[in-house]
């Protein structure tokens, strides 16, 4: 499961370092790819090939399910880490995202997402208000 958030650089190569707790999910091979929320997702394989297997059984004759299915693999990379544990991020997603300097790598249950900082503050600014939390779990079972 992923957990926990972590600020770290984005280097001149486009690379950002993951989380040490993160590296071994990731041993087997990862995708990166646009994800909702103005922010990027990275995968396990295994994970990733699972949501590749529930978007195609998504209906071709809805317009939704075609627009989602081309916004992710559009944008998907496999990516690999290397031995210190960075990931390089292609340079249409830093600039998607406005990646440059610094990103926030966050923990998604089964996923990280990589966030500029801004965009994340503003994001965890607006989630900060117990209401504003709550309004969101509402409908949701929990």
């Amino acid at each position: 499961m992923f957990t926990g958030e972590y600020r770290h650089s984005v280097d001149d190569k486009g690379r950002i370092s993951v989380p040490a707790k993160f590296r071994l999910q990731l041993d087997g091979g990862a995708y990166l790819a646009r994800w909702v929320d103005a922010c990027l997702a990275i995968f396990p394989k295994a994970e990733f090939e699972e949501l590749a297997g529930k978007v195609g059984g998504l209906g071709i004759a809805d317009a939704s399910a075609r627009t989602f299915s081309r916004a992710l693999f559009a944008s998907a990379y496999e990516v690999e880490l290397d031995r210190q544990g960075r990931v390089v991020v292609p340079a249409s997603l830093r600039d998607l995202l406005g990646l440059a300097g610094d990103a926030v790598i966050v923990g998604a249950r089964d996923h990280a997402e990589i966030w500029a900082p801004a965009a994340w503050d503003d994001y965890r600014k607006a989630m900060a208000a117990p209401d504003a939390l709550a309004a969101h779990l509402t409908g949701l079972g929990i």
